[in-house]
């Protein structure tokens, strides 16, 4: 048997209306940045017929009015696209700062987390803090980012059944990944603090505090972890 081998950038169909590029298959920073890049590309060298752009960790999603553009011709932009783009920095970024009360009631899986992992609340509440996280994409709910660089050593299973309300600035840890729910949402993430920050205002511009490539550096505003 024949081992199926991945070329990638690689650019597929999606029904009738979309074309999927895919530029890798795990959750890295370098393919994050070139789907970003990319994505920013596109938007300075627009085709007509392009109706919008999803970008994810490592694909970006591209959906066209099949009345006015072919997907040949859309598949050939996005090949132009790819080898035209200078994979230099995306859009300008921010760096921004979030203040956290970890555990208690606002963290209700921070104790689960701990033990899951052979250690104690205060340490689970260290890690999470002495990274600088990396927004990967943004999806979801409107204004949920996904945060990327999470130590290892904190990866945590989701719930096996998701929560029905989880309270909007609810920080919360899903696998390798960390991120905060914007609004008040069902959610199986392991919850293990809250924010005061608003993550997503409409009557904002831009809407949302974080944007793809923006740095995130948790802060504990509460050290009442024992341990």
């Amino acid at each position: 048997m024949t081992s199926k081998i991945n070329h990638f950038p690689r650019i597929s169909p999606v029904g009738e209306s979309a074309m999927l590029l895919e530029l890798g298959e795990s959750l890295e920073k370098h393919v994050n940045h070139k789907v970003h890049v990319l994505d920013d590309w596109m938007q300075q060298t627009p085709l007509n017929g392009i109706q919008a752009r999803v970008p994810a960790y490592a694909s970006l999603l591209v959906m066209y009015d099949p009345l006015q553009v072919t997907g040949a011709d859309v598949k050939g932009w996005m090949e132009k696209c790819i080898e035209n783009c200078p994979m230099g920095k995306i859009h300008a970024t921010k760096e921004v700062e979030i203040a956290v009360r970890y555990g208690g009631e606002e963290g209700p899986d921070l104790v689960f987390v701990a033990e899951y992992h052979g250690l104690t609340p205060a340490e689970v509440v260290r890690r999470h803090t002495a990274q600088m996280y990396h927004v990967g994409m943004m999806g979801f709910t409107p204004g949920f980012a996904y945060l990327m660089g999470l130590d290892p050593a904190l990866a945590t299973p989701r719930l096996s059944t998701p929560r029905t309300r989880v309270p909007a600035g609810s920080i919360g840890i899903a696998g390798g990944q960390t991120g905060i729910y914007p609004l008040e949402s069902p959610g199986g993430w392991r919850i293990i603090g809250r924010t005061d920050l608003v993550m997503f205002n409409p009557e904002h511009e831009p809407p949302f505090l974080l944007s793809p490539g923006d740095k995130v550096r948790f802060v504990a505003l509460k050290a009442g972890v024992s341990g």
